[in-house]
């Protein structure tokens, strides 16, 4: 085994259900390293979002760059309107090495199909 194969970190990257995905935000409340992101525009955003949710827009020209400097490190769960964008964002993230990424299947309209909270604040 080579040394670099002994630095490798092994990225969790995957789709969940919004079962598994409000499993999940509950297991993960008090983790302050656990991060809800909604990657629609700020508009989307404001009509209704998962509580604790941070937005940074998907469609904007910086998203590749902001996420790069985001720290990596931490876990992360990603929604959109319906998983389309979110998938992109995965992908974005998992190339610039975050370690866990969770992505919403269906994104925030099979979470609301499924029953679950949003909140506007």
């Amino acid at each position: 085994m080579s040394e670099s194969d002994e630095n490798e970190i092994e990225q969790i990257i995957r789709n969940i259900s919004p079962e598994e995905a409000l499993e999940l935000i509950k297991d993960m409340q008090d983790d302050p390293d656990f991060i809800i992101l909604d990657v629609r525009t700020p508009k989307e955003f404001e009509s209704g979002h998962i509580e604790g949710a941070i937005n940074i827009d998907f469609r904007d020209e910086n998203f590749a760059s902001t996420m790069d400097e985001r720290d990596k490190e931490k876990k992360y769960m990603i929604c959109c309107g319906s998983g389309v964008r979110s998938s992109k964002a995965l992908t974005v993230m998992q190339d610039c090495g975050y370690i866990e990424v969770y992505n919403i299947l269906g994104g925030i309209r099979m979470w609301k199909v499924s029953g679950f909270p949003l909140t506007e604040e």
